[in-house]
């Protein structure tokens, strides 16, 4: 598994949200969701994406694609200038900015929503309700807002997804979700290579003939005994030249890095699965539950049943329920 795969490893698994929303001007949505991961682009008309951190609101045009990373609240408008109308907070739930639910009145259809099924304005909406641990390394390395402008690499997977997120057959979801993950791949790899792109150090370590077939070693079998020299000998270099060129490319040393790995994958399979914690141990590479309790609250400040157990995002109380939510959800 590499780094990008693992970004993919967890969240889209269980099931994004997706929709087509068609807006008549004036419209604006303040997005309040608290989701780690959404990817917006134009199908038809344009629209505006205007940031909370001040920052300068961004033109999207057909086949731009939009990538905001949570948590930070954000508006998507007609018009820079547009006051919100509508609210979306955490779960997809629609509300006006006083509470009073959206839902039922702008629902056009399957994953269709609006302010008129004939608007100018589509844009289609893919978002990672949940934050994997093991993708924590790549979202911290995107800004809050990118931008890729209309590319071919993505436009044919643009279509596939617009053809299919209307339709409601057995196993749309999983096709959906298969969808969102090969354009939102397609767009990293994008945003990474273009010129002047300063890509985080483990992206670029991963194409370093030997730290990047270590890393990989590392990521596909964490529950290996490994040491710096069996990863030299996999890899055919020193043990020395192995551990200063990883340091070097990653910023931290083979078993540094092995740890954090170890305790991400166990974060998700903790919270993602029903596997007992003595399985969760020996899938990160620990003989039993002990040491591996003892090392996880040591590093988490909680133990794996804590951990587990612990509270989900909180909604806000003032929303209606789950069943206010949007059409995509």
């Amino acid at each position: 598994m590499d780094a990008l795969a693992g970004l993919l490893d967890g969240p889209r698994a269980r099931g994004a949200f997706l929709l087509r929303m068609v807006m008549e001007p004036p419209w604006s949505v303040r997005i309040e969701d608290r989701a780690p991961l959404c990817l917006m682009s134009m199908t038809r008309g344009e629209a505006w994406i205007v940031p909370s951190a001040g920052s300068a609101p961004v033109l999207l045009r057909p086949g731009d694609i939009a990538i905001a990373r949570g948590p930070e609240p954000y508006t998507v408008a007609d018009a820079p200038g547009t006051s919100p109308r509508s609210r979306i907070g955490p779960g997809g739930v629609c509300t006006t900015l006083y509470g009073e639910p959206l839902a039922e009145s702008m629902n056009l259809g399957v994953r269709t929503w609006g302010n008129a099924p004939d608007g100018p304005a589509t844009m289609l909406v893919g978002t990672y309700l949940l934050e994997g641990e093991v993708s924590r390394r790549l979202l911290d390395s995107l800004p809050a807002l990118l931008v890729l402008r209309a590319d071919a690499r993505t436009e044919s997977l643009l279509r596939l997804l617009d053809d299919e997120i209307s339709q409601d057959e057995p196993g749309q979801s999983v096709v959906l979700d298969r969808l969102l993950d090969l354009l939102l791949i397609a767009a990293l790899r994008t945003w990474f290579a273009r010129p002047g792109a300063e890509a985080p150090a483990w992206y670029v370590a991963m194409g370093d003939p030997v730290v990047g077939q270590a890393l990989r070693l590392l990521q596909n079998d964490p529950a290996h005994p490994w040491t710096v020299a069996g990863l030299a000998t996999a890899t055919g270099v020193s043990r020395a030249a192995l551990a200063r060129r990883f340091t070097e490319l990653v910023g931290e040393p083979p078993m540094t890095y092995l740890t954090g790995w170890r305790f991400a994958v166990a974060a998700d399979l903790l919270r993602g699965t029903d596997a007992t914690v003595e399985a969760v141990a020996r899938q990160v590479g620990y003989s039993g539950s002990f040491a591996f309790s003892t090392a996880f609250k040591r590093v988490r400040g909680m133990s794996p049943q804590e951990y587990r157990g612990g509270p989900p995002e909180p909604l806000d109380p003032g929303l209606p329920d789950r069943q206010q939510s949007l059409p995509g959800s």
